[in-house]
């Protein structure tokens, strides 16, 4: 998967007309690619547009501009058929797996749907569904619940066998782990570990917890207001940070250890209002190093070396 510019501005309608008075600029020329197998960490505080570039890769949203190449074929305008074979091969494992369930049909139904839409499985469908249940840890007794009846880790399993149903190459996965205790956190992680030894699947991994990330993830990419402020390898990126918001995020990852004293680096203020055009560096607002060139310029892309990569006049 590879992103070129990628970018979405939402417009804001007013007036009786409905006009459009502004826009929502959620992202901004994101660019980065994902080799087959590996996993990539998207992280940033709410708001930095994690979840659009997701909802753009899998089609559910159009991008303002920009190319999306998967497999070296432009699927930037995808539409009836071919897009619906796309999604065959790149699926999303939703935040919230609750809502992303309907509550009015079984395990069986829901699995059994996404078959007979795309057509691909001629053999029993109960067979199948039962198989995809154990691949995601679940037995056959489960089949038959609701949503309802189920725990939190077992509907996000739901969730994951759903995406697996139709044997994608890329899966998204928005915050797959946001709505689990710590323990049910693990078995997902490794559950999603586990599927992609076995079968090469390749994950963009969307969360706002530097944790995850570095207990799954190849490499890391930092987002701040729909902006790449810095991409690396992720151990290169946790031994040796480089942009001042991505110093801030590591500062904040808890340490299980109360004798250790570490200095947490506290941003100030709020995010700016995404309706306000980005015209020079979008940290400035609130960076600690802020100097006179950031309110002027946006800063260009520094490459450090060994693919890491850093929007910051500091590296320039």
């Amino acid at each position: 998967m590879e992103v070129q510019n990628l970018t979405k501005h939402f417009p804001i309608l007013g007036g009786i007309l409905q006009r459009t008075v502004g826009y929502v600029y959620a992202v901004n020329g994101v660019n980065f690619s994902i080799n087959k197998g590996e996993t990539c960490g998207l992280v940033g505080e709410s708001g930095s547009g994690k979840t659009t570039v997701g909802k753009l890769i899998v089609k559910l949203l159009e991008p303002t501009k920009g190319k999306i190449f998967f497999e070296k074929n432009d699927v930037t305008n995808l539409k009836g058929s071919d897009l619906k074979l796309y999604r065959r091969s790149v699926q999303m494992v939703f935040q919230d797996p609750y809502a992303s369930l309907n509550p009015r049909m079984t395990v069986k139904d829901m699995l059994v749907e996404v078959m007979r839409s795309h057509k691909i499985y001629e053999g029993s469908e109960y067979e199948y569904a039962i198989k995809l249940l154990e691949r995601v840890g679940m037995s056959e007794e489960h089949l038959y619940r609701y949503p309802h009846e189920l725990s939190g880790g077992q509907r996000q399993r739901v969730v994951i066998a759903r995406a697996l149903c139709l044997d994608p190459k890329f899966i998204v996965l928005d915050e797959p782990t946001a709505s689990l205790d710590v323990s049910v956190q693990a078995q997902i992680l490794d559950l999603l570990k586990e599927l992609q030894e076995k079968y090469n699947y390749s994950y963009l991994l969307i969360t706002h917890n530097l944790a995850v990330v570095k207990y799954i993830s190849k490499k890391i990419i930092v987002m701040y207001r729909g902006i790449v402020v810095e991409k690396a390898e992720t151990n290169d990126l946790f031994k040796e940070p480089q942009h001042p918001y991505t110093i801030s995020l590591l500062s904040a990852i808890p340490v299980p250890d109360p004798t250790l004293v570490r200095k947490k680096i506290i941003l100030k203020g709020e995010p700016p209002d995404p309706i306000e055009p980005i015209k020079a560096c979008p940290f400035q607002d609130r960076c600690p190093y802020v100097m006179a060139i950031c309110k002027e310029k946006s800063p260009p892309e520094i490459d450090l070396g060994k693919g890491h990569i850093v929007k910051c006049w500091l590296k320039a």
